[in-house]
């Protein structure tokens, strides 16, 4: 059986390999993009189970990557906000969870299962 697939979208190179190394000992697919511009070509590829995005980024930031992938037809894929930026709840407010960085793997964990469960 397949593992859920999860893209995540930060310009940290730091970050994007924790969080891939996270999620695949978790049992997880990983796609990576490092920029909102890059991210929107990944998401039609690889059509992945749950998004994680950083808010400020390079090219396209974060919000704007969303508002774009939202208005895909049939767009139900939960999104994680994990980011460093103060008043993210307000740049998506349709957001499956919000974490600020640094980020407790454990929660984050916790949710993902949640969600994909």
């Amino acid at each position: 059986m397949m593992g859920k697939k999860i893209m995540i979208v930060d310009d940290d190179p730091a970050i994007t390999k924790y969080l891939e190394t996270l999620f695949k000992d978790n049992g997880y697919e990983t796609c990576i993009a490092f920029d909102g511009k890059k991210a929107i070509d990944v998401y039609e590829d690889q059509t992945p189970d749950l998004i994680t995005l950083d808010l400020e980024m390079p090219e396209d930031w974060g919000p704007r990557f969303f508002r774009k992938i939202s208005k895909t037809k049939g767009f139900d894929t939960p999104v994680i906000v994990i980011s460093g930026l103060s008043g993210k709840s307000h740049s998506i407010p349709k957001a499956a969870a919000i974490f600020g960085k640094p980020f407790d793997a454990r929660k984050l964990i916790e949710k993902v299962s949640e969600l994909l469960s």
